[in-house]
């Protein structure tokens, strides 16, 4: 006997987030789809549009949809808001026994998200954190390759997230103004390398120093010179530490127009056109340097001397990795896993301590922007 569908609610539905998690839950069979959360002026027209049964009901708040009674008990949440309302949704879903799925970055300090997870704990609910790219075919690839020791010990990582955000991405409506203000959220580092801090950590182990520098700002001049201003920032370049020894730097913009970035190198966003180089090989972001090998992600090359001794007067060899064929896309496989974690089926690949983590190197990047001086990270 086929088990029943966990009822789920979409908080922040008409997002670029909400809007893709909305069409996933629709499809799956193991989600019903009973209630969406949103205040915003055209989300009746935005369910029509994602084909949203005419009978699901909207409400303004999780706090309205709780209040319910003629809307079905909750057993689980997505959360697809701007960070600095995570946790106290976050919050208001758990102390209900509401298990959550929270669009990264779980939260925006890291206080917030400490009680956060605690409570999670105390509740005996589910907290899973959006880091839809541990689900990723080219990241599972890579984090199997690292741990099969073919690359040998991990020296060191070199990576790039660089391309060019459009002006009506910060502006194309008055609901999108965090964006550009880096004490509502916004700016490159908790928006997009938060990802990446997830994905480095999730790869080589925790991250342990940061130092910082700021790209040169090229939006909002005018802004940026009134001293009181709140403009994020648009880029900076990173050297990095872990744990484990590996040193890592990343280049970080979202002011430069560049194909090296994860969404242009593997297509994973449909908004986001995937490049490809001659040949038809992807673009390369990470390039992960060990004592026996090198492998480029996502285009997934493997470079060693195979056989031959581990010397610059022999040839190098080159070698294409393959990745799964599973048709579904990130955000499905984690959708699935979230069901399969809600109902004890399996461990959670991005907790909440794990979401956290990656919080902790973005605030340290910060902090690194601020003072200009190299930051150590507590465990």
């Amino acid at each position: 006997m086929s088990e029943a569908p966990l009822k789920v609610a979409i908080v922040g539905f008409s997002g670029l987030i909400g809007k893709r998690h909305t069409v996933h839950v629709l499809e799956n069979p193991a989600t019903e789809l009973i209630a969406v959360v949103d205040p915003s002026p055209n989300a009746v027209a935005i369910k029509t549009d994602l084909g949203v049964p005419e009978s699901t009901p909207i409400f303004a708040d999780v706090a309205e949809l709780l209040k319910s009674t003629t809307t079905p008990k909750l057993d689980a949440a997505l959360i697809c808001t701007p960070p600095h309302t995570h946790v106290p949704i976050s919050t208001t879903l758990i102390e209900a026994g509401v298990h959550v799925l929270v669009e990264k970055p779980i939260s925006d300090t890291i206080e917030s998200g400490k009680a956060l997870v605690a409570l999670a704990k105390a509740n005996n609910v589910h907290l899973l954190v959006g880091h839809h790219r541990r689900f990723n075919p080219y990241v599972v690839a890579a984090k199997k390759t690292v741990e099969s020791g073919v690359l040998g010990n991990v020296l060191a990582v070199s990576a790039i997230w660089a391309l060019c955000k459009p002006d009506d991405y910060f502006d194309g409506n008055p609901a999108l103004s965090w964006r550009k203000s880096r004490t509502r959220g916004g700016g490159v580092v908790l928006t997009n390398f938060v990802h990446e801090a997830d994905i480095l950590q999730h790869l080589f182990g925790r991250i342990v120093r940061v130092h910082a520098e700021e790209i040169a700002p090229q939006r909002n001049a005018a802004a940026r010179q009134d001293p009181n201003h709140d403009m994020a920032e648009e880029g900076v370049a990173l050297t990095l530490r872990f744990a484990s020894g590996t040193v890592g730097t990343f280049i970080l913009s979202d002011a430069a127009v560049s194909p090296h970035s994860f969404e242009m190198g593997t297509g994973e966003n449909p908004h986001i056109p995937r490049v490809r180089v001659e040949g038809g090989d992807e673009i390369d972001v990470y390039r992960i340097l060990g004592t026996h090998g090198t492998l480029s992600v996502p285009d997934l090359e493997l470079t060693s001397y195979g056989d031959r001794a581990r010397s610059w007067n022999n040839q190098l060899q080159r070698e294409k990795l393959s990745i799964d064929t599973d048709p579904r896309v990130p955000f499905e496989r984690q959708l699935d896993h979230f069901v399969q974690v809600v109902r004890g089926k399996e461990e959670p690949s991005c907790t909440g301590q794990a979401g956290l983590a990656a919080v902790q190197v973005c605030q340290a990047v910060l902090e690194s922007l601020a003072t200009k001086k190299t930051v150590d990270i507590e465990e």
